[in-house]
C-alpha cells in the first residue's frame, strides 16, 4: 500500500507515481485526443451544417448522460471502496484477536513452560501468514523457523491452509486443558478469538470470491467508452479545438474512477493500492513474539 501525506498537496498533485492512473492511461488519452482532433478538423472544415441540424445540437444529449454516468461511477467506486474498508476491518480484528489470545495464553501458562509457548508463538502468527497467501492463491511452502517443533506437522498446501493451522490450535488447547494445564473457564475465554480466526478468513473469502459482477462492470467501461467518442460530436463546433483537451482531461476522470474502483473492489492482491497483508502479518508475528517471550 502506498504511504503518502494528504496534506502534501504539491507532491500528491504534480507528482507521478507507478500506480498513478494519469500514468496508465496515458496511451489511451494521446488516442482520444487524437480521435477528437480528427473528428473537430472534419466538422470545422468539411462540413458546413446549419444551426437547426441535429448533430450541432447532439450535446444536449450528452449533458442528460453525463448525470446518468456520473451516478454510475458514485456508486462504482463506492461500492468498491466498501470492500476495501471491510478487508481493512477484518485484518485489523485479526491483528486484535491475535493480541488478545497471546495476552490470554500468556497469563494461563505457566512461565516456566516453555515449549507450549513457543508452539503458540509459532502458531498464532502462521494463521496471518497462511491466510495471506490463501487469499493470494500463493503455494508456497511456508517455513516456520529453525528450530525443530515435531508437535507441528507439516501442512498440505492442497487443502485449505488456515483451516489446518485454526485445527492445530484447537487440538492444542483441547490437549492442554486435558492435560490439566487449562481449565474449563480458561478454554471458554480462548474460545472466542480462536473462532474470530476462522471468521475473518470466512469474510475475506467472501470479499476475494464475490467480484462485482461482470454484467456491470463492462456496462460501465462500455458507456465511459461510447460516451467519450460521441463527446466531440455536438461541441466541435462551439469549443473548435478546444474540445481536445476537454474531451482527454473528460476521459481521464472518468477511466481513473474505473480502474480505481476494479483494483480496490480486491483488496488482496498484489497492486500498490492493497492491504498490506504482509506486513500486518509481520506485526502480528513481533506483537505475539514479545507477548509470549
Amino acid at each position: 500500500m502506498i504511504n503518502y501525506k494528504p496534506t502534501d498537496w504539491l507532491i500528491t498533485t504534480f507528482g507521478i507515481k507507478k500506480a498513478d492512473t494519469l500514468r496508465q492511461l496515458m496511451p489511451a488519452i494521446i488516442v482520444v485526443c487524437a480521435y477528437t482532433t480528427t473528428i473537430v478538423y472534419i466538422e470545422t472544415t468539411w462540413l458546413h451544417l446549419s444551426e437547426k441540424h441535429p448533430l450541432r445540437n447532439f450535446g444536449t444529449l450528452q449533458t442528460l448522460l453525463s448525470f446518468v454516468i456520473s451516478m454510475l461511477l458514485v456508486f462504482r467506486t463506492n461500492t468498491a471502496y466498501d470492500r476495501w474498508w471491510e478487508g481493512r476491518k477484518l485484518w485489523g480484528a485479526l491483528v486484535n484477536n491475535s493480541r488478545n489470545l497471546a495476552v490470554k495464553l500468556n497469563a494461563m501458562l505457566p512461565h516456566n513452560d516453555a515449549k507450549n509457548r513457543s508452539f503458540f508463538r509459532k502458531l498464532i502468527p502462521l494463521f496471518a501468514v497462511a491466510l495471506q497467501q490463501h487469499l493470494q492463491a500463493e503455494t508456497t511452502r511456508l517455513a516456520l523457523d529453525t528450530e525443530d517443533h515435531p508437535e507441528i506437522p507439516d501442512l498440505d498446501h492442497t487443502k485449505h491452509v488456515p483451516n489446518q493451522v485454526a485445527s492445530l490450535l484447537a487440538t492444542k488447547l483441547n490437549l492442554l486443558y486435558r492435560e490439566g494445564v487449562l481449565t474449563g473457564d480458561q478454554m471458554i475465554l480462548l474460545n472466542g478469538e480462536l473462532q474470530s480466526f476462522l471468521d475473518v478468513c470466512g469474510a475475506c473469502e467472501r470479499i476475494k470470491n464475490t467480484p462485482i459482477p461482470y454484467s456491470y462492470s463492462t456496462f460501465i467501461k462500455k458507456f465511459i467508452f461510447v460516451y467519450t467518442i460521441t463527446l466531440p460530436f455536438g461541441l466541435a463546433f462551439t469549443l473548435h479545438y478546444l474540445l481536445v483537451p476537454i474531451v482527454g482531461f473528460v476521459f481521464y476522470v472518468m477511466a481513473s474512477l474505473e480502474m480505481i474502483a476494479g483494483e480496490i473492489e480486491d483488496p488482496f492482491g498484489n497492486d500498490p493500492n492493497d492491504l498490506p497483508m504482509k506486513k500486518m502479518a509481520a506485526n502480528i508475528e513481533k506483537n505475539v513474539v514479545d507477548i509470549l517471550r
